[in-house]
């Protein structure tokens, strides 16, 4: 065959499977669904993940050896679906809007998971794709083929599919995990790390500040899923995690050879086009908040990725570090003798803190545990520079807040023993968590507000350039209000936060004279006032409306001015007390749930209620629509009213023993009457009949007290506005003893 018949042949088989995968792209080879996804939706997804909760903090040592049937049920699966769709496009869709083919694409992603069918990061077969997704065309050209392979955007399925095990085994962890660790978890935040260190770190002297980000980063996968394997034995959940984890290997050599393409390939010149943002595209973050994520301390900046597991990785990295807490926790006693003398120990993330009462020759032989337990576990070998032992006099920085002694010196008063009262000096040491100013200045050079080191000098917020003067106060302001809550617990709260007022506001000043053509800040602050809520123009002439007319007109914003221009407007530190064995919320409420699930210890708590004289908030609430249904109003509201609350009282006797003598018509009475025909012979004199109305329905009990008092009858759906509009044709014979010997009425009634 010659040359040119062999290219020939090449292109034709090249065009062949392009079309082939163009064709797979678009017609999966699975056969859809024969379920209808409808049927299946039976539960609440809210009230399964409950119980899974509860199920989890019940038993805290007992491994889940089944979690197939939590992977089967579809509920949990449009639950995550609506949480990636939040994600993607910025909006939580309702159950209801979902449409079909949606929803038959989740039930094939589900049935393929549980068949062990799913693959991560599949860019030909996806099962189900994002909203904001363009449809594939027929023919794919060898550019854009080549581009959706190797883009590294994940698949919208991997995010789903991360999502329903985050929900699975999140709470089987969170059960298991460190009241140490802080990091990536629900109802902690690095605000109670900083609240534990002041309320259980004062008085000891030496500190190990420790960085485990290199074991996070270089951690072996199968230390990894060991650690998952001792809480779960569903082999199809790990099989998920491992093939997660595996093709972290792939994405890094990937991302690799990404990185060498870029540095060769020769970047274009020149300004770059603004990219339109689609119609359910999210729209990005505002100044603001990516500015405070710049903010970040260097703990909390990074966020662990391990491969295909996506927001699965944090929860992963807590898995593998649980087991470093508890061999720490073994150097912190609880009880006995040794509990105030040894240490105390915190985490966040990939950092850590101890702190420890005694010589440094303690802290050098707890360093050394540390490092031998890290290369023994992890395989990897810490050096002294990442476990480093600070003295408290020194500062500890943690978070971005210093961690140091403050001297105080109170007078102290005493009576002395010939009664005079002495007043003497006295010295003492407290624990202070202060702001770290020079990180501070660090994270505002960063975003390019200020520069220099020992003198800082404001620069221009560049970025609200083209923004006007309402909108950027407001940004700023948001700014403002987020490191004014961040530095909450500081003792230099006023101090650090009255500096970034001012390097921001003095940005916004330097910003206002560039874009209104003034010469300096000293105009802008003349003109705008020193919180810049004034508006500025950018000329002289009066020919304009004045700024009263148009913001009467609706035509222009309210400029807000720029929050805490004054040290008095600055909120003082938070000194709440925190408690030494604090909780997060939601895990003192399923303690407290699974407690009064044991029937013992219920029926106590009802004895002991019932001693005490205690009234539950079901019995006020009975009361409350008893009171509204038999009289129209609340007797409660007339307890001062000593007269109106025996006459309520006497209303209330006589409703609870109601007996009706009425005149109707001499007849055997049957089985079932309706209310209408009570309603009628009611109005005929007859002999004497008696009606008792029943607690808390609206159902009435009659007998012919001469015919057959014994036989008992239903009225039912008759309402007790029916009988008080019959009230002046009705005799009330209010006779405890006589109600007292009915006897074989319902428990209801009896009551």
């Amino acid at each position: 065959m010659s040359l040119r018949a062999k290219l020939k042949h090449l292109t034709g088989a090249y065009s062949s499977a392009i079309r082939n995968l163009s064709y797979q792209l678009n017609h999966r080879p699975y056969s859809p669904p024969r379920q209808d996804p409808y049927s299946l939706l039976k539960e609440d997804p809210v009230q399964v993940l409950s119980d899974l909760w509860v199920k989890s903090f019940s038993d805290t040592h007992k491994p889940f050896q089944n979690l197939t049937g939590f992977l089967s049920k579809l509920d949990l699966w449009v639950l995550a679906y609506q949480r990636a769709c939040a994600y993607s496009t910025g909006s939580f869709p309702p159950k209801n809007a979902i449409p079909s083919h949606a929803l038959s694409n989740l039930l094939s992603l589900r049935n393929a998971v549980v068949r062990n069918q799913f693959q991560w990061n599949s860019k030909v077969h996806q099962f189900i794709r994002s909203p904001n997704d363009k449809p594939i065309p027929q023919v794919l050209s060898k550019r854009k083929l080549q581009s959706m392979l190797t883009s590294s955007s994940t698949p919208f399925q991997d995010r789903v599919v991360q999502e329903v095990l985050l929900m699975i085994l999140e709470p089987i962890f969170e059960a298991r995990f460190s009241a140490k660790s802080h990091g990536f978890r629900p109802g902690r935040n690095p605000h109670t790390v900083i609240r534990t260190i002041r309320s259980n770190f004062a008085g000891y002297l030496w500190f190990i500040r420790g960085d485990l980000s290199g074991i996070l980063d270089n951690m072996d996968f199968n230390t990894v899923l060991s650690s998952v394997e001792k809480s779960v034995k569903d082999k199809k959940v790990l099989n998920l995690v491992k093939l997660g984890l595996k093709g972290a290997e792939k994405s890094h050599m990937r991302l690799e050879d990404k990185d060498e393409n870029v540095t060769k390939r020769k970047r274009k010149k020149g300004q770059t086009k603004k990219r339109i943002l689609c119609d359910n595209e999210p729209k990005p973050d505002p100044y603001w908040l990516r500015a405070f994520f710049d903010f970040a301390p260097e703990e909390a900046a990074k966020v662990p990725d391990y491969g295909y597991c996506g927001i699965l990785s944090p929860l992963l990295m807590n898995v593998c570090l649980s087991e470093f807490d508890y061999m720490m926790e073994k150097f912190v006693p609880s009880s006995g003798k040794e509990k105030t003398r040894k240490m105390e120990y915190i985490r966040f993330a990939g950092h850590f803190l101890v702190g420890i009462r005694g010589p440094r020759e303690d802290a050098v032989a707890i360093r050394k545990k540390i490092i031998e337990f890290c290369e023994e576990k992890y395989g990897i070998r810490l050096d002294n520079s990442k476990v480093e032992i600070e003295h408290i006099t020194r500062g500890i920085q943690f978070l971005d807040h210093i961690i140091c002694r403050r001297v105080i010196r109170p007078t102290l008063r005493y009576t002395s023993s010939g009664g005079k009262i002495v007043s003497e000096k006295g010295v003492g040491t407290l624990l202070s968590v202060t702001a770290s100013l020079q990180q501070c200045i660090r994270q505002f050079r960063r975003l390019a507000l200020l520069k220099g080191d020992k003198d800082p000098q404001p620069l221009p917020c560049t970025p609200m350039l083209y923004s006007g003067q309402a909108h950027t106060n407001a940004q700023m302001n948001k700014l403002l209000e987020t490191m004014a809550d961040w530095y909450r617990y500081a003792d230099n709260r006023k101090k650090i936060v009255g500096f970034c007022a001012y390097v921001i506001r003095s940005s916004l000043a330097k910003l206002y004279a560039a874009r209104y053509r003034l010469k300096s800040r000293a105009k802008v602050y003349k003109i705008a006032s020193r919180d810049l809520s004034r508006p500025l123009r950018e000329s002289s002439n009066n020919a304009a409306p004045e700024y009263s007319d148009l913001l009467r007109m609706g035509l222009v914003d309210v400029i807000e001015g720029v929050h805490f221009s004054h040290m008095s407007l600055i909120p003082s530190c938070d000194y709440t007390p925190f408690p030494r064995n604090w909780v997060p919320d939601h895990e003192k409420f399923f303690s407290e749930y699974i407690r009064l699930q044991d029937a013992k210890f219920f029926c106590e708590l009802i004895k002991s209620v019932k001693q005490q004289g205690l009234s539950l908030p079901q019995d006020e609430i009975s009361k409350i629509v008893w009171d509204y249904k038999i009289l129209g109003f609340w007797r409660g509201r007339f307890d001062n009213d000593k007269e109106t609350e025996r006459i309520v009282g006497d209303m209330m006797e006589c409703m609870i023993h109601l007996a009706l003598d009425c005149f109707v018509e001499e007849i055997t009475p049957p089985r079932y009457i309706s209310a209408p025909s009570l309603l009628n012979r009611l109005a005929e004199p007859a002999p004497t009949v008696q009606l008792l109305l029943s607690f808390g329905c609206r159902d009435i009990y009659y007998s012919e007290v001469v015919a057959e008092p014994e036989r008992w009858v239903t009225v039912p759906e008759i309402d007790v506005g029916v009988l008080m509009l019959l009230w002046p044709r009705i005799k009330i014979n209010v006779d405890p003893v006589h109600v007292g010997e009915v006897t074989h009425l319902p428990a209801v009634v009896r009551s």
